[in-house]
């Protein structure tokens, strides 16, 4: 399975309104200084217009996805609280009337790098070698599993310590099974490439589905207490309220250096998503709320661990186990399953 590399790129446009729609009226647009591709969280900024026209402010009010900006005479603050691709809000007072109004579309990155971790093995469990999984969670002590490919695609529960598969739900052969979540005793499940995810009740009978919107595939999900998360293999996230599946909001995952991509399966745990990068030996640890990436998980040596085959695929898979406060980890056709426990790394 060959997914495609998404890059982000810098795009900047002004929206303004400026009282009644009439040519004659003056614009004014927002200038930052310096002016760059991408900014810093808590930046601090000049901020000045440039107009055909002048214009005096008595008073002006900034905002970003939703949440004010705090400014100063000719200084602005992008003390942002959602990072990457946003938009920056303002109108200008005159007199107490609203005057002018526009928008700036920046890119903000995290300001710390993310933390180093490793994991420490605390069981290993056996895993059918045949398995290309996509998902897997837990629910009241048991583990689901989704797996993938055209014609060998499923929804399974698992004994997680024999590995016996003790119930499968076989998708068509044209479906190519993704990532899995539970929540509210309902399964969800995402298909590749087809363009829908399945919902169904705990005992496999499908409720119905769910389309896409504009994250055109399915790679990973997970949910929070009121919302799912879903990766789509670019540098976004996109929020799915879970009655019906749509799409209500996204956000990027960004570092202090860039926009990262290729976000996988996922797990949400107190704030946090953690996500397989795809075709790498590590994770991803995601601020939920922001986008940051807060941490990446190193699990190299973890594939040399497993039988050594001609099918053996990368590491995929994660779930977290509540009660034991520990990750279940695993990979595409890999015969065990691993319980770690994730650590800074020295």
């Amino acid at each position: 399975m060959v997914k495609p590399h998404y890059i982000a790129f810098l795009s900047i446009f002004l929206l303004v309104s400026c009282g009644q729609k009439t040519s004659e009226k003056s614009v004014a647009a927002l200038v930052l200084t310096p002016s760059k591709d991408l900014y810093t969280q808590g930046d601090t900024l000049r901020f000045s217009w440039k107009n055909p026209n002048p214009i005096t402010f008595d008073s002006l009010a900034f905002s970003l996805a939703g949440h004010p900006l705090t400014s100063d005479g000719d200084q602005l603050v992008l003390d942002a609280t959602i990072l990457g691709a946003q938009t920056i809000e303002w109108v200008g007072f005159q007199k107490k009337q609203e005057l002018s109004q526009g928008s700036l579309k920046v890119k903000i990155l995290a300001k710390e790098p993310p933390k180093l971790y490793t994991y420490e093995i605390i069981n290993a469990y056996p895993h059918d070698r045949q398995a290309y999984t996509q998902g897997l969670e837990f629910a009241d002590g048991v583990l689901y599993e989704s797996t993938g490919l055209l014609g060998y695609s499923s929804l399974r529960k698992v004994d997680y310590k024999t590995g016996q598969v003790l119930q499968q739900h076989d998708l068509p052969q044209d479906v190519f099974g993704e990532g899995i979540t539970i929540f509210n005793d309902k399964i969800y499940q995402l298909t590749w490439q087809n363009g829908f995810g399945y919902i169904y009740d705990m005992s496999f009978e499908e409720l119905g589905r769910f389309a896409y919107g504009n994250s055109k595939e399915g790679w990973g999900l997970a949910h929070d207490e009121t919302k799912l998360f879903k990766s789509d293999g670019s540098d976004r996230i996109w929020i799915l309220e879970p009655t019906q599946g749509a799409e209500i909001a996204q956000f990027s995952t960004v570092t202090h250096q860039g926009f990262f991509n290729r976000a996988n399966e996922l797990e949400y745990v107190d704030g946090k998503i953690y996500a397989n990068v795809y075709q790498k030996e590590s994770m991803m640890i995601i601020d939920a709320f922001s986008g940051a990436i807060v941490g990446i998980v190193d699990f190299s040596g973890l594939k040399q661990k497993v039988t050594q085959h001609p099918e053996l695929d990368v590491l995929n898979g994660v779930a977290y186990h509540p009660e034991n406060k520990t990750f279940f980890v695993t990979g595409k056709k890999w015969d065990r399953l691993f319980e770690v426990r994730i650590v800074p790394k020295p």
